[in-house]
């Protein structure tokens, strides 16, 4: 008998609920194409017989590189099956990123999307000498020395009896999954998480939050993130929702309002540019629609406090906020395609509370959540009727949470991972007498409710020997209008700086107001004023004065990933920035500390 485990509660979708919407994608009509449970059970069948077939054996590698489609997930799902480990790669990693993630796992097979994917295999193969098999997605051409999809869904492959000894020969702690980490320093570390680490998680997740299948999610952040594994993958098959992939990230906005989710997990800068779109527009609103919206938000807000906590509001406020529905909630609800929407939630990275505020006050409730690869994902989370902005929750069910004496969170429980593949001394630096060291620094309030102040590596030691967390000022600072991104800068320094960026839709709209390009406005006497009142009045009135920012410099451009400043998930690398922008930092501390 089989154990319980991610392919098997798949191949159960598959066998009590035939007919169910799996998932979706958009075909070469334009048209959303639906597959059901049982056709993505056969398929993942197919893939996994064929995996057998080109001698793929259980505790082998199986690496995937590409953007979320059906063919990800089920060479993932086929994988686990016969005992394999998916490995995720990130499409923005260079050709010497990919091979050295290769290498490091030793895999036979890897799964790419397009040409353009495959030209960073075919660059450096040499460096890859375990890789046997090159698989390319659906609608790419093969080439010499690569196997097409369909011509691997009909290669015949191995029976069935042999596919279902190897399903039945897999154990609780064996590896499942190896997700390579996005580290903001060095190469990434594989996470090693076992069988028994999704499942436990996926039910939790599933029970937390109150998921079933009657949700509709949409698959769109990269999918070699844990986050989104969770979410198009382990829970997916275990509440057996519809999952809908997105076209692109550009697509991704008609996506969802074409989709309509019930369930949207962001990382906090997806929310920060509907935040930023949304204030832009409402600043050049006529007054009367604006003040109608301002009313609206208000009602917003104190409703969503009281549901916050786990109250209801009272009949002068329920009346309030039902014609507040009615004029503005349910129109821009529907615009953005969030009328069907009951659960937003906020991960990988800290989430300003302005942004979580605004979203209140539009009946649009967003839950952080926090965790990491080590502990497959979540490790607190706010829930509805117990929530607190600017905290990251309470421990899941079954997690156990506390701080060491020197403020850094540890994690305990069925979630937390098995070590780092190939590198031992990592996982005892990880592991601490069978606590998780997160790495960051956190507060635990008296009811339970985490908070993260910092990262424990990312400390600022100022010249004054202050130690200073940079997280919760570059927070604040990205609630300031205007600003989409925000560095504290201040190591070894007399007091701290900011390096910041402007938001391209709301500098766009604040341009056209001011009849000029937006490449402008760094330079306006108005823009510079908005932005040390909104230092003064929003970030340092909240700080110690050791914490105030005393000067700032508008970056040229956004920080990004094509220039190395920033993970795939988005979080900042420090070194680059400050590498990379060192002229500007150094003109600003020249310019001196303001009386």
């Amino acid at each position: 008998m089989s154990h319980d485990t991610i392919p098997s509660r798949l191949f159960e979708q598959g066998r009590s609920r035939p007919t169910a919407p799996a998932w979706q994608a958009r075909g070469p009509d334009g048209r959303w194409r639906v597959t059901t449970w049982s056709a993505y059970a056969d398929e993942v069948r197919a893939i996994a017989r064929a995996l057998i077939a080109l001698d793929v054996l259980p505790g082998d590698r199986v690496c995937i590189l590409g953007f979320n489609r059906s063919e990800w997930t089920t060479m993932a799902l086929a994988a686990m099956a016969v005992g394999a480990i998916p490995a995720g790669i990130y499409t923005t990693c260079s050709a010497n990123e990919v091979a050295w993630i290769v290498a490091h796992a030793e895999a036979p097979v890897i799964l790419v999307e397009d040409h353009a994917q495959l030209a960073k295999i075919t660059a450096e193969r040499a460096a890859m000498p375990e890789l046997r098999h090159v698989i390319l997605m659906r609608g790419a051409a093969t080439r010499e020395g690569t196997l097409g999809w369909e011509e691997l869904l009909g290669h015949g492959g191995a029976s069935d009896a042999e596919l279902e000894t190897r399903l039945a020969a897999l154990r609780p702690e064996n590896d499942a999954t190896f997700i390579y980490t996005s580290g903001t320093t060095g190469p990434p570390k594989a996470v090693r998480l076992t069988h028994d680490n999704l499942v436990w998680t996926a039910t939790v997740a599933c029970g937390e939050a109150g998921i079933t299948a009657d949700e509709h999610m949409i698959s769109y952040l990269p999918l070699s993130h844990i986050a989104e594994q969770l979410f198009s993958i382990h829970v997916h098959v275990t509440a057996g929702y519809t999952l809908s992939f997105a076209e692109s990230m550009e697509r991704l906005r008609e996506n969802i309002q074409e989709v309509r989710p019930t369930i949207l997990f962001g990382v906090p800068r997806v929310w920060e540019k509907m935040h930023a779109a949304f204030v832009a527009r409402l600043s050049g609103a006529p007054p009367a629609r604006k003040a109608l919206a301002n009313w609206a938000m208000g009602v917003g807000r104190a409703v969503a406090d009281l549901r916050n906590r786990g109250q209801q509001p009272g009949a002068w406020l329920s009346l309030q906020h039902g014609l507040a529905r009615r004029l503005v909630f349910r129109r821009i609800r529907s615009a953005i395609g969030f009328d069907r929407l009951r659960f937003g939630v906020s991960g990988a990275a800290p989430i300003a509370r302005e942004v979580l505020e605004l979203f209140a006050g539009l009946d649009i409730l967003i839950h952080e959540v926090y965790g990491q690869s080590e502990d497959t994902g979540p490790t607190s989370m706010n829930l509805p009727g117990a929530t607190r902005f600017g905290t990251v929750g309470r421990p899941l069910r079954g997690v156990e949470v506390r701080t060491a004496p020197d403020g850094e969170v540890l994690v305990r429980g069925r979630n937390v991972f098995a070590g780092y593949f190939k590198d031992e001394a990592a996982t005892r630096e990880a592991m601490v007498d069978g606590w998780l060291a997160s790495g960051d620094i956190g507060v635990i309030d008296p009811e339970g409710f985490l908070s993260i102040t910092g990262r424990k590596k990312e400390i600022i030691i100022t010249a004054g020997g202050k130690n200073i967390s940079p997280a919760n000022i570059e927070g604040l600072l990205k609630g300031i209008p205007l600003i989409s991104q925000a560095v504290v800068i201040g190591d070894r320094r007399p007091y701290l700086i900011a390096l910041l960026t402007l938001d391209p839709v709301a500098a766009e709209l604040l341009a056209n107001q001011l009849n000029l390009h937006p490449s402008a406005l760094p330079t306006q006497e108005s823009v510079l004023r908005q932005i040390q009142e909104g230092i003064d009045t929003l970030v340092n009135r909240q700080l110690a004065r050791v914490e105030h920012v005393r000067r700032f410099a508008i970056l040229p451009r956004e920080l990004s990933q094509d220039h190395g400043e920033l993970t795939p998930t988005l979080k900042i690398k420090r070194r680059a920035v400050t590498d990379h922008f060192a002229r500007e930092i150094e003109a600003v501390y020249r310019a001196g500390e303001p009386a």
